[in-house]
């Protein structure tokens, strides 16, 4: 069993910038069944980037845990193993 795992994201408030505390992650649009498919996304060296698939922008905070979205719905709680 894996001991990390990915933080995944969504955007169904539809706000135009979801603050994340992650560099790597997983958007998947909204929440099931009206997901996207899941990409994987990786900032590298930057502070933000902008899914391929629902256009939401994510900017990172490194105050943030990992798994912690401002706004804090948009981090899918099941990806966490909440």
């Amino acid at each position: 069993m894996a001991e990390h795992y990915v933080p995944h994201f969504h955007n169904e408030p539809g706000v135009p910038v979801i603050h994340i505390g992650a560099h790597e992650f997983m958007c998947v649009g909204a929440p099931a069944p009206f997901d996207h498919p899941h990409v994987f996304l990786d900032m590298g060296s930057e502070n933000e980037i902008i899914c391929p698939y629902c256009s939401t922008l994510f900017r990172h905070d490194p105050r943030l845990d990992s798994h912690v979205a401002i706004p804090p719905e948009c981090a899918l709680k099941e990806s966490a193993g909440v």
